[in-house]
């Protein structure tokens, strides 16, 4: 998501619609390795959920917290944390206040969603509403690029996706 002052990675926005543990693990490292690649940024890696830090409790929430664990496990050079909502993932102070000590809050790139429902609200929301350029979406995991336009995508979206996708070729 291309806005005119930063570039996030949101994921997953069109594939997992209820990812377990362990692919909500691979989802945010692939997510974060291909937001490395493409903007030659480091990632900083937000685990969203409608809880931050122990201000809620549920299995949702539990799911992403055990994320975090495993992608801890997997790939500890990754900036990450978890469970934060989204204002304390992107928004500096409110992170601060939400999630003193996390290196993640507040100036997270890679925004990692929950579940396919979510994550796909999240995603059009910040395109119709917000006015990102969408990039995507773009389909991890696989040996080539794959990408995944939605119907109601414009010529720039085309343009914008296949450019990212030669890139990646």
């Amino acid at each position: 998501m291309i806005f005119p002052e930063k570039v996030y990675s949101f994921a997953d926005c069109a594939v997992v619609p209820d990812p377990d543990v362990n692919q909500l693990a691979d989802i945010a490292i692939s997510t974060a390795d291909n937001h490395r690649n493409l903007t030659g940024e480091e990632p900083r890696v937000a685990m969203l959920s409608f809880s931050t830090k122990g201000s809620a409790q549920h299995e949702s929430v539990d799911k992403v917290i055990d994320a975090v664990k495993v992608i801890r496990d997997k790939r500890p050079d990754l900036e990450v944390d978890g469970e934060l909502q989204f204002d304390a993932a992107i928004i500096d102070s409110i992170g601060k206040k939400k999630a003193p000590g996390s290196t993640v809050a507040g100036i997270a790139n890679v925004l990692v969603f929950p579940d396919l429902n979510s994550g796909n609200i999240g995603y059009k929301i910040a395109q119709r509403l917000g006015g990102a350029g969408a990039v995507g979406p773009m389909v991890q995991g696989l040996n080539k690029p794959f990408f995944d336009l939605s119907r109601g995508c414009s010529v720039d979206d085309i343009v914008n996706t296949t450019s990212i996708a030669a890139l990646m070729s």
